[in-house]
């Protein structure tokens, strides 16, 4: 309870989750002194939100915290800056993306950007309207939900999904790729609910993660496997008559392609190339086939490797073959973004036919990229360098002394340590916001609790600052934060609606409610309204053709697939500082006995892009033939400065041009203690 010196204010959490969660911020002297779940708000939230969420409090007014503008004065990766005042910092900016512009065109800027922990005025807006008029090369923000989003798009037009409370009405919940109590852990106590009820509980992941433990069937597929394990269901559906022919005639087309292509996967052929037994394989079609309703919650892991996007569509089109739509809690549930129609171009124009580059390969970009090269990279919202694949060669594009380097972000990253200004960016404890869901069906606006800490500014304030100083902007055409949240609604066409729910619950909903029925409240975005299970445009953008499986990468010198999944501290790099012990390496122990690796020894994990080296954990929640390094480590975690990143190819997936962490193949050997 709030006593006269402290606060309790409302907030609401944008960082890169489904959940959306509503907080009750507790306040004293400017200070964020705890962070909890509101229930009176998003009523998914329900009083209660994850570990990380609760450590806001570190985040905001930790050591880590970049309090004012920094110029470096050192060589580039040794941390050394001093700190300049925010007028020098934004005209020395301004003037050095000019002179780049001026000297080699706006496409030898580059933007660098990913916007899961950011909300609708933080990013896309202003710093939208910077780029463009600037000329600046398009960044492709690829590095996750890529392949998903084109599969989803193809085959319902990113219809909405089954919202996340509705779980508790399903007698079968089907959990592919995804690790809800580390991302989304709001959807563990519908799933419990419905567990009471009798339902059952099938997980899909090469790993024994929480609800694994817990679950009627775990399918610990090898990473890459999945879109053999989903075909060989659907081939199964129509083969023992179980496939719902009804539906599929009345709202799907190529379902007649879909069925030959799944033709040659027989449970054996999946489960072979899954290292899954064939019985496992025949229950979870049985199970699927004889539940109702029955509603499968896909993850963004199955994407991550070369089959991520036909893996994703071959899951999403289970329902429609099965016939699982039209009842609530039956279905499935993915993104539930599209849900929202926001249009920001009054704020930041339209987007040029500048060159586009894809984020996986920055590293590329910023060593090979030529006619422009890249003379100017502004990182924000991005901890690139811990993100992104191929890490050694990201590095040494950052370490030419020749690329002018802006970091703007809130804690010192191991990016900053590369730049040549760092700006401070506000949280969004600090600032306003406009942020919705992805699983949860809220829209949240969001007031700032506290004052900036030290001299951060939001990105809205900054971006509309170089904007007018560059000369491409007047002041007077770049609308207010309060004017660009009223833009943002009414682009929606429901923006007096939205004002008013807003205003009177503390959120709003999506046009079709917080709990729509698939095939009865929402269909497919498609053109005809149906289902494409066999899209022409997924078809030629995939190499090999859509539901091709393309065999695993691993060889006799890296036999080893790599993963590096959210764990309940990290979900990407954000609050990686944290993060205070070393990462260990999981290894099943069939693995670490052949390499007489022990838990606590120190190993080595290599392969031709680098080496991580760190401390390993022997451990049986892994399967054989899988080690896991965590997702969002930072250089601080490993003994010599690499993550998993510095492991996982520059490669794409076969839709989408998403990132193949999941394909990276190593080896592990046991160093001297």
């Amino acid at each position: 309870m709030a006593t006269a010196a402290t606060a309790i204010r409302r907030s609401a959490c944008p960082l890169d989750c489904p959940d959306a969660c509503s907080l009750d911020v507790t306040v004293e002297a400017g200070r964020v002194r705890r962070v909890e779940g509101a229930a009176d708000r998003n009523p998914l939230t329900a009083g209660f939100i994850c570990s990380k969420v609760r450590r806001l409090p570190e985040h905001v007014h930790g050591d880590e915290r970049v309090a004012r503008p920094h110029q470096r004065v050192g060589p580039k990766g040794a941390g050394a800056f001093a700190p300049i005042g925010w007028d020098e910092a934004l005209e020395l900016v301004a003037r050095r993306l000019v002179e780049v512009r001026d000297r080699c065109g706006g496409e030898a800027i580059l933007p660098y950007s990913y916007g899961g922990s950011n909300g609708l005025l933080t990013q896309d807006t202003t710093d939208a309207l910077l780029f463009r008029r600037l000329g600046a090369s398009r960044l492709a923000r690829t590095v996750c939900a890529a392949p998903s989003g084109r599969a989803a798009m193809g085959l319902y037009g990113k219809m909405e999904g089954v919202a996340l409370g509705d779980y508790e009405h399903a007698r079968l919940v089907v959990v592919w790729g995804m690790n809800p109590h580390a991302s989304g852990i709001h959807l563990v106590p519908p799933i419990q609910r419905a567990r009471e009820r009798g339902a059952r509980l099938v997980v899909v992941d090469p790993r024994r993660i929480q609800l694994a433990a817990q679950a009627d069937l775990h399918l610990a597929v090898r990473p890459g496997s999945d879109v053999a394990v989903a075909l060989a269901v659907v081939r199964e559906l129509f083969a023992s008559g179980r496939a719902d022919l009804d539906f599929l005639s009345a709202h799907a087309v190529g379902w007649e392609e879909l069925r030959a292509r799944a033709e040659p996967w027989t449970i054996e052929c999946a489960a072979e190339v899954a290292g899954l037994a064939a019985d496992d394989l025949r229950r979870f079609v049985a199970l699927y086939a004889d539940s109702s309703p029955a509603v499968v919650r896909c993850g963004w892991g199955l994407e991550r490797n070369r089959n991520g996007g036909s893996a994703v569509a071959a899951v999403l089109a289970l329902p429609a073959v099965a016939g699982k739509f039209g009842v609530r809690g039956g279905g499935y549930t993915m993104s539930n973004s599209a849900a929202w129609k926001f249009d920001a171009s009054s704020i930041a124009g339209r987007e040029p036919a500048t060159r586009r580059i894809n984020m996986n390969r920055l590293g590329e970009a910023l060593t090979a990229l030529a006619d422009p090269p890249i003379e100017a990279l502004f990182v924000y919202n991005s901890n690139a360098l811990a993100t992104t694949p191929n890490q050694s060669l990201v590095r040494r594009g950052l370490e030419r002394e020749d690329l002018f380097t802006v970091v703007f972000d809130a804690v010192w990253t191991d990016t900053a340590r590369y730049a040549d200004v760092v700006l401070p960016a506000t949280t969004f404890l600090e600032h306003r916001e406009l942020a919705r869901g992805y699983g949860a069906y809220v829209l949240h606006e969001i007031e700032p609790v506290i004052p900036p800490v030290g001299e951060a500014r939001p990105n809205y304030e900054v971006f509309a600052e170089l904007a007018v100083r560059t000369g491409l902007a007047r002041p007077d055409e770049i609308p207010s934060e309060r004017e660009a949240v009223d833009r943002l609604l009414d682009s929606t066409g429901r923006g007096r609606a939205l004002r008013d729910a807003l205003a009177a619950q503390g959120y709003a909903e999506p046009l079709n409610g917080g709990a729509p029925v698939q095939f009865v409240d929402v269909f497919p975005r498609t053109a005809d309204r149906k289902i494409h299970l066999a899209p022409d445009e997924l078809d030629a953008e995939a190499p090999r053709g859509l539901y091709a499986f393309q065999p695993d990468p691993a060889t006799a010198e890296f036999p080893l697939a790599l993963v590096s999944p959210a764990t309940n501290r990290t979900i990407s790099s954000t609050l990686g500082q944290l993060r205070r012990d070393p990462a260990r390496l999981a290894i099943h122990p069939v693995d670490a006995g052949a390499r007489s690796i022990a838990s606590g020894d120190r190993v080595r994990i290599w392969n031709a892009l680098g080496e991580v080296v760190t401390r390993a954990r022997v451990s049986d929640a892994v399967r054989t033939g899988v080690v896991e390094l965590p997702k969002g480590l930072w250089a601080r975690h490993t003994e010599n400065g690499a993550t998993a990143n510095a492991l996982a190819p520059d490669s794409f997936t076969d839709l989408g041009d998403g990132a193949c962490f999941n394909d990276a193949r190593v080896e592990v050997e046991r160093l001297a203690q």
